[in-house]
C-alpha cells in the first residue's frame, strides 16, 4: 500500500477492553491494509489499505442519491441523510501513543497490554515497529496478532518490541492456503520457522472453519508445525462466526458464505490433535 505521508500509520479502529488479543485487558490497535483475501474475514473494512465508506442501512432512505455519483466520487458527500461513516484515518506514532496510554490503568490493573493487529500490520511495517518501540519505551507490554504474510525483515523489526506475538495458521497445503487466501503458505510457514527460533513467545491462532480448514489433515499439520516450533506457548482454535457479512454488505460486497460455525463437539475434535502433541489448547481464544 501507499503510505501515508510524513511518517504516518492508517489504522481502521482502536477496540478497549478486549479479552481475545493476549493476556489481560487490552485496547487493540487494528489497522487497514491486508495482503490476504479471506472469505470468512470478521473485518472485511480492513481488508482495502484505502480508506472505505461503510452504509449504514438504518439511516438509508432508498432515495438513489449515492448511486447517482460518478466513479471515485465521495458517495458520503452526495447522501443527504449521513448514512456513510468513512472508515480508516491517519495518526502519527506520537498520537496514536498518546490515545492508547489512556488505557494505562486498565492494563496495569489486569496484566494486559497493547496489541497490533488488522488487516496485517506488516503491511505498515516501519510505523508499527516505531508505535512497539515508543509504547516499550512508556512501559506498556504489547502484542503483535499477525498472518506472517511478508517480508522476514519487516516480521523481524516488528517482532522485536513485541512481548507476545499472536500468529495465524489458517491452511498448511500451499495450493489449498492460495486458494483460500490468494497467496501462498509458504513464506508463511518459512517467516514462523525464523520467528520460532528467535521469539520466545508465540500463540498460534488457528480461525475454525467447518468445510474449510476442520478436517483431519490439516489439523494434524498444524499441531505438528506448532509442536516443532520453538517459542510457541500455547494455541487457540477461533470458532468462525457471522459478524464480518453484515459489514461486507455495508461495503456493497458479496454477502454469502458457505460457512456455519463449528459446534462445542467440533471445536473439542479440533482440539485433540493439539492436545495429543501436549500442546496448551485454548478454546475460542480467551485465557
Amino acid at each position: 500500500m501507499a503510505a501515508p505521508e510524513g511518517g504516518r500509520g492508517r489504522i481502521l479502529r482502536l477496540q478497549r477492553y478486549s479479552l481475545q488479543d493476549g493476556p489481560g485487558l487490552r485496547t487493540t490497535v487494528f489497522l487497514k491494509g491486508c495482503p490476504l483475501a479471506c472469505a470468512w474475514c470478521h473485518n472485511p473494512e480492513s481488508q482495502a489499505p484505502e480508506p472505505e465508506a461503510l452504509k449504514g442501512e438504518a439511516q438509508c432512505l432508498r432515495c438513489g442519491s449515492c448511486d447517482t455519483v460518478p466513479p471515485g466520487a465521495d458517495q458520503a458527500e452526495a447522501c443527504p441523510t449521513g448514512a456513510f461513516q468513512w472508515v480508516g484515518r491517519d495518526v502519527t506514532v506520537a498520537e496514536l501513543v498518546a490515545e492508547v496510554l489512556r488505557d494505562r490503568p486498565f492494563f496495569e490493573q489486569s496484566g494486559g497490554g497493547v496489541t497490533f493487529s488488522g488487516g496485517e500490520p506488516l503491511m505498515q511495517a516501519p510505523f508499527v515497529a516505531a508505535a512497539l518501540a515508543a509504547l516499550r519505551a512508556e512501559g506498556a507490554s504489547t502484542a503483535l496478532d499477525t498472518c506472517g504474510f511478508g517480508p522476514w525483515a519487516d516480521l523481524e523489526a516488528v517482532a522485536k518490541d513485541s512481548d507476545l506475538v499472536l500468529y495465524d495458521l489458517k491452511l498448511i497445503d500451499a495450493a489449498r492456503h492460495l486458494g483460500a487466501t490468494g497467496v501462498p503458505s509458504g513464506p508463511i510457514l518459512e517467516n514462523l520457522a525464523r520467528l520460532g527460533r528467535v521469539h520466545p513467545a508465540i500463540w498460534i491462532r488457528v480461525p475454525l472453519i467447518p468445510g474449510l480448514n476442520d478436517d483431519d489433515a490439516n489439523l494434524e499439520a498444524t499441531a505438528r508445525i506448532a509442536a516443532d516450533t520453538p517459542g510457541v506457548r500455547r494455541v487457540d482454535l477461533l470458532p468462525y462466526h457471522a459478524t464480518g457479512l453484515a459489514k461486507a454488505a455495508r461495503l456493497g460486497r458479496e454477502t454469502t458464505a458457505p460457512f456455519q460455525a463449528p459446534s462445542a463437539e467440533a471445536l473439542d475434535r479440533a482440539a485433540a490433535p493439539f492436545r495429543a502433541l501436549g500442546l496448551n489448547v485454548h478454546l475460542g481464544g480467551r485465557p
